[in-house]
């Protein structure tokens, strides 16, 4: 248990790092484009390359983590996030283009890192809880982007509020140091990446029923996730709020899904199937991203907060409970592989749905359409999922 106590604190602690240098671009970005008088809609299209290379990592990371082992490519994911950030404080937009390339890939590699390690030490019946408590890191960062990125681009300046946070993910690598020679253990030296493993990743999860659900899941969840994570700040400021109160009603929000996966991770461990808590969750999207897209002025600050405290429970909240049940399908000794395969199906969400978004945007001026067009996915998931059925979770008749 001790063991799995530093495995757990370390792999949030990762994650956290990883979040707050993922949301600092969309916090941040009323003020980057003021300065640098770029267009809102590349905000989408940064996301949307962030999204493609991050991909491309996710599919070909397995061979790496089970040669260096999964917190070796922790420090990896938060080195290549650290110069991401470096390439996108310089501010040109070739620059910010290296930021999306080498930031986004790092970042992908975090998840199924954490996930390898984690699967190796969390108990099954519990690993729903564990993982749901290590995925609270993601919304912890958002929060705290939110709140204090705006607060520090302010009183310091965008850029060097980006340069700190690249300071704090390199420091990070170093305390986690002295625990590889604990975790990362069975280590296979002689594993070789091949360009083989793009496909075969893929093949993987698409040939098993239950792991190609989980896919669909990863690709509705993950696109409507990062359209919140790119676009709400912005929408927000566009509707009379300040880009300080838009932060803060953002990082309150986002606050919402720490709770929210500690909750799906308890359900899915001992009352409800993973599956029917993911179609809950689906459904809450659907809702609540229909909502989202006819926010205005009128609307009242309750009304909005309350909207988006639903959106933040279900688009922000899925991840543990997902990665719990790709761990758990996975075969022994590949959850980093498996779970960077179902993952980049959430990659490819995550591309298109930033990219769709901006298109929408550019085309019609609304920033509520694209909210309304990028929960569909969601609906057709919920849908899917509620058909399978009820499958009681394995320990939930002793519960």
């Amino acid at each position: 248990m001790k063991l799995l106590l530093i495995a757990l604190g370390s792999m949030f602690l990762q994650q956290t790092f990883v979040s707050i240098g993922k949301v600092l671009p969309a916090v941040l970005a009323p003020v980057i484009i003021a300065d640098l008088h770029y267009d809102a809609a590349l905000v989408g299209i940064y996301f949307g390359l962030t999204s493609f290379f991050a991909l491309f990592a996710q599919m070909g990371c397995g061979s790496f983590i089970m040669r260096y082992g999964p917190l070796r490519m922790s420090q990896v994911a938060l080195i290549m996030l650290a110069f991401g950030t470096l390439c996108m404080s310089e501010g040109a937009k070739l620059m910010f283009l290296l930021s999306a390339i080498i930031g986004g890939g790092g970042a992908a590699i975090s998840t199924p890192s954490s996930s390898q390690l984690l699967g190796r030490w969390s108990p099954p019946r519990l690993a729903p809880l564990v993982f749901s408590i290590k995925q609270t890191a993601v919304p912890a960062g958002l929060l705290i982007g939110g709140a204090l990125g705006p607060s520090m681009a302010a009183g310091l300046g965008w850029r060097e509020t980006v340069l700190i946070s690249a300071a704090a993910c390199l420091a990070f690598v170093f305390v986690m140091q002295p625990l590889r020679s604990t975790f990362d253990v069975d280590l296979q030296p002689k594993r070789a990446f091949r360009l083989a493993d793009f496909p075969a990743t893929i093949r993987s999860v698409l040939r098993d029923p239950a792991l190609r659900n989980l896919s669909y899941a990863s690709f509705a969840f993950n696109g409507m996730q990062q359209v919140m994570t790119a676009y709400f700040v912005i929408y927000m400021t566009t509707i009379g709020y300040d880009l300080v109160a838009a932060g803060y009603i953002f990082s309150v929000t986002v606050a919402i899904a720490v709770p929210g996966r500690i909750l799906w991770g308890w359900l899915g461990s001992f009352h409800v199937a993973p599956r029917l808590v993911m179609a809950g969750m689906a459904l809450g999207i659907a809702l609540s991203g229909t909502l989202t897209a006819l926010f205005t002025s009128s609307w009242p600050l309750v009304g909005i907060g309350a909207v988006a405290a639903i959106l933040s429970a279900s688009a922000m909240s899925w991840h543990g409970i997902l990665l719990s049940e790709t761990a758990r399908l996975a075969p022994k000794g590949m959850a980093g592989s498996v779970t960077g395969g179902v993952l980049s199906f959430g990659q490819m969400g995550a591309l298109l749905g930033p990219l769709i978004y901006a298109a929408l945007l550019s085309a019609t001026g609304s920033y509520g359409i694209g909210f309304f067009v990028c929960c569909i996915p969601s609906l057709l998931v919920g849908i899917r999922l509620l058909r399978q059925g009820k499958q009681l979770p394995e320990g939930a008749a002793e519960a």
